[in-house]
This record gives structure tokens, sequence and C-alpha cells, in this order.
């Protein structure tokens, strides 16, 4: 394939020109298999030319595709609105309009069983890049400041959540966003939703209600794009699609599933009458608890008051002076007999002192020779006659000297 000659700024193409080579190049593509949602059916009476809007349900784009009646006739007769169908299709570029399209010659509308088989794949798929990890999801506030709500107009969904939270909570406040619930533009509304209410920093949680219906309406919450959009929420959600049994993709990414609207509700926002009676039971509790520890304590002080110490605390300094008075009593006895068992040695000592004492015998009439040097004279060989002698006597001393 070589390359078209390029236009320059003195020598520009013509739109007419660059229309009829963007047209040439798209017819280079030849049959292509195409798989989109039917977001628009046209039939004319009587003609046999078909027009359908094929959606894609993941981006906002869409394309207008011709086909004859009999091949819509033959491969989807009973084709509607939301439907999903893979289509062998050329793709036409009409250069006087600059329009693009596709010219189809086989449609088939996925069966339920292949929607399934898609659904389960794009299951594996989130799974193993952490979409449904447990670990990151999030509760709810307690008591949320403004719930965030996205589902249909005036759909039983909206008056269920609303109905049963502000029963619950009367002072409860939504901010609630009406979107498409299923059909082509369902994703891109829901998505755009998320974005506005997880911008705002007053929303506390956001709720994805819908009511119950088949897979095929339920198949926007299984979209791809709405999964990955409810991941990046920084406000923790709450999906809130179907019945029980009812399990779309986002059942598994959003960080609460509740089984239906009403039960979305009650999860969101705490029962007023349950609360009070929480508080009530946990006062009466907290009454109990104080009345039980005042009593016990009163007890024991009325116990304490009643012993002896408390009654008569003279009693404690009554029993001290008794037991000083006795300690006093003994110590001055035993003093006594101390002093005079001393007194009777002394006096025993005295007796014998004196009884022995040479004053005695002196008293006696005896005397005590000593020589002038003052030695004793015990003996008459020890002194000679002219020696001068000192007598003692019992009063008084006399001087003498020896005769012979």
């Amino acid at each position: 394939m070589t390359d078209a000659p390029r236009s320059t700024p003195e020598d520009p193409w013509p739109v007419r020109v660059v229309s009829q080579k963007v047209g040439a190049w798209i017819a280079k593509l030849g049959w292509v298999w195409v798989d989109g949602q039917v977001a628009q059916i046209s039939r004319r009476p009587g003609a046999g030319t078909v027009f359908l809007t094929l959606r894609d349900p993941s981006a906002d784009l869409s394309l207008t595709v011709t086909t004859n009646r009999d091949v819509l006739d033959s491969g989807a007769p009973e084709l509607r609105e939301g439907a999903r169908v893979v289509l062998h299709a050329k793709p036409e570029f009409y250069a006087a309009r600059g329009t693009l399209s596709l010219r189809a010659d086989e449609i088939r509308q996925v069966g339920l069983g292949e929607l399934l088989a898609r659904l389960e794949k794009l299951k594996k798929l989130l799974a193993a890049e952490g979409l449904f990890d447990r670990a990151r999801k999030r509760r709810p506030p307690f008591l949320p400041q403004r719930i965030g709500l996205v589902t249909g107009r005036a759909s039983a969904a909206e008056r269920d959540v609303l109905t049963n939270a502000r029963r619950r909570w009367p002072a409860v406040e939504f901010r609630t966003v009406n979107v498409a619930v299923q059909g082509p533009g369902a994703v891109s509304q829901i998505v755009d939703a998320l974005r506005v209410l997880d911008a705002d920093e007053s929303v506390d949680v956001i709720i994805l209600a819908r009511g119950g219906g088949g897979i095929e309406d339920l198949l926007p919450f299984s979209d791809e794009a709405l999964c990955r959009a409810v991941f990046a929420c920084r406000t923790p959600v709450v999906s809130a699609i179907g019945h029980e049994t009812d399990a779309p993709l986002v059942d598994y990414v959003a960080d609460v599933r509740a089984s239906t609207p009403t039960d979305a509700a009650k999860r969101v926002v705490p029962d007023l009458a349950d609360e009070v009676r929480l508080i009530g039971q946990a006062r009466s509790r907290l009454e109990r608890a104080v009345r039980n520890l005042v009593d016990r304590e009163s007890h024991r002080l009325t116990l304490l008051r009643s012993r002896p110490v408390l009654a008569r605390p003279q009693v404690m300094v009554e029993q001290r002076a008794v037991e000083v008075s006795a300690l006093r009593d003994r110590a001055e006895r035993n003093l006594h007999h101390r002093l005079d068992a001393a007194t009777g040695d002394l006096r025993h000592t005295l007796a014998r002192l004196r009884a022995l004492s040479p004053a005695a015998t002196l008293d006696r009439g005896y005397a005590i020779v000593q020589r002038a040097d003052g030695h004793v004279v015990r003996a008459a060989g020890e002194v000679a006659g002219g020696d001068p002698l000192r007598v003692r006597l019992a009063e008084g001393e006399l001087t003498v000297t020896v005769d012979a």
C-alpha cells in the first residue's frame, strides 16, 4: 500500500477530497464483527430497510446500522431496544455528509447463556485485578451526614430507600441523582452520577439502587466501566440492585452489598427507636451499677464506723494509757526492789568494813605503834632504847620514847 500524496499549506486539499480519502481508507477495512447494544430500532412500514442505532455499553458512542428486513427477521426476529447483539457489517463512510455507519448482512441476538459466560469471564478478570478484595472495602459511617442516592426517577427503589431511611432516622438528608437504570445510556449516566456524588464533600455514603428485573435489565450494573468507577470512588458505596437472588458484578465491587433497596436503608441509617431503646438500657445499666457501687461503699462505711476504734476513738488512748501506767508501776516496783537490794548489800558491806576496820579495833582499846618512818611495830625486837614512837589510839595519838 503506497502512501497518499500529502497536502501543503500552499496546496491544501478541499473538504470533499479529505472526505473522499477518508471514505477510501474506511472501505479498505472490509467486513468486521461488531458487538453492541441496540439503542433504537426504526422499521418503516412497507420499507425493506431497517435502521438500528448501536451503542457501546461502556462508552458514550453510537453508530447507525442499516440492514435488510429479511436479515433482521431471520437473525433476530424478536429484537428489542436494549438487547445485546453481534452483527457482521461493513463500515461505510458517506463522504457527502461526513458520517460513518455500518451495513450489516447478519445479525445475532446474544443469548442468555452467552451473556452469562461473558459476565463470568469479566468477573474473573476483575477479581484477579483485586476489585473484589475484602481488605479494601470500607464501612459506612454510623450516622452519615448526607446520603447520595443514584436510582431511577420516581422508581419503587427510590421510594423504598427514602421512606425507610426517613422512617428510621427522620433527620437524614439525601442528595438524589436520577438516572436511567437500564438501556443503552444507563452506564454512562450512572458513572457520571457517581462522579458527581463522590466529589461532593458533604456526601458520606452513596447508594446504588434499582428494583428487580431480568438479567438483561440488570446488565448495566455488570458493566466493566461501572465496576471500575465504583472501585475508584473515595466515598463508600452500597449496592442495592434487584432482589436477594440477583448478583450483578457491582455487588462484588461495592463496599457493602444490600439484598434490596429497603435493606440498603437499614444498613446505612440507624433506627432512632432502637438507638433510644439502647440508650435507655445503657442508662438503666449505668444507674444500677452506680447504685450498687454506692450501696456497697455505704455498707463498707457502716462496717468501718461500727468498729470500736471508730465508734469510741478514745478507747485506743485509754488502752495505751493503762498500758503505760502498768509499765510505769512495774518499772517503779522494779526500781524500788533493786534499790532495796542494793541498800541491804551496802549495809552488809559497811558492817563488814566496820568489823574489819582498824578504827573498830582501836575502839576496843587497842593501839597502833609506829616508828618515826611510819613502819608499824609488830615485835619488841624491831625497836631499840631511845627510839621515838607514835602511838595511835581510838581518839588521838601519843609520842613516846622507848626506855628499854
